[in-house]
């Protein structure tokens, strides 16, 4: 009997190239922000504090709700709605440990944006 080896179809890569360095962590794009998450709300909705200071409602989709857990304290990519931008907006993405210790590492967020205390650069 056969069994079936290796992937289904093509593995999708998350590399990236920034001058001779290839980066595996993804960064916010034109209009994303880095977030920390504040506090908890329910129904997937989060209070998130953004790098510009402001501290929006965001909401996880379906596709991240189902797929992983945010709890306080997550670094998150936030995309500002188009129509309350400086109040609400949806979690793209959430870092993991190791990724926001190479964030740190890089100088792409610092200390104080962690524990809240400053403002991202």
């Amino acid at each position: 009997m056969a069994y079936h080896k290796g992937g289904r179809g093509k593995k999708k890569s998350n590399r990236q190239v920034q001058g001779d360095e290839v980066i595996r962590v993804p960064l916010p794009k034109e209009g994303q922000l880095f977030g920390v998450i504040e506090q908890a709300l329910g129904s997937g909705w989060m209070d998130v504090r953004c790098s510009d200071g402001k501290i929006r409602r965001c909401r996880i989709p379906g596709k991240l709700k189902r797929r992983m857990w945010m709890r306080v304290g997550d670094v998150v990519i936030v995309q500002p709605w188009p129509v309350q931008t400086d109040e609400r907006g949806d979690i793209v993405y959430r870092y993991t440990r190791t990724q926001v210790d190479w964030l740190l590492r890089k100088g792409k967020i610092s200390q104080d944006f962690l524990s809240g205390s400053e403002l991202l650069f």
